[in-house]
């Protein structure tokens, strides 16, 4: 990834839910971990897999067909996992992620998580 590329905050989203599903990472199941990551955000399910298929074209994650189901009528899933350039990129956001935090915190006090928390349920 060149270092001038730079995630998205969806995109960070969808790597954080390929990461935290493992193998279980395919389609509908990136979606609902998006959907709860992103909370009180709706998301689409096509705009999740165009993420996905950009994220793959970035060599961030890469994709495969698993074997047929019964309980998808004999048809595949395509499953994602990480690749190691998308763990450095999400590595790398989840940092900058911290220090504005931190930087949040330092201007607002340790309060604001909590005020801001309430104002999204």
């Amino acid at each position: 990834m060149a270092s001038s590329e730079h995630l998205g905050q969806f995109e960070q989203l969808v790597l954080t839910a390929v990461l935290t599903l493992g193998e279980r990472g395919y389609g509908v199941t990136i979606h609902a971990c998006v959907e709860q990551l992103g909370h009180p955000r709706t998301v689409s399910l096509g705009a999740v897999y165009v993420t996905l298929d950009r994220l793959e074209d970035k060599g961030l994650v890469s994709s495969q067909l698993s074997d047929p189901t019964p309980e998808r009528g004999g048809r595949a899933k395509r499953c994602y996992r990480l690749e190691a350039a998308g763990e450095r990129a999400l590595h790398a956001a989840a940092l900058a992620s911290r220090r504005m935090s931190a930087a949040i915190s330092d201007v607002w006090g340790t309060q604001w998580e909590r005020r801001w928390s309430k104002a999204w349920k």
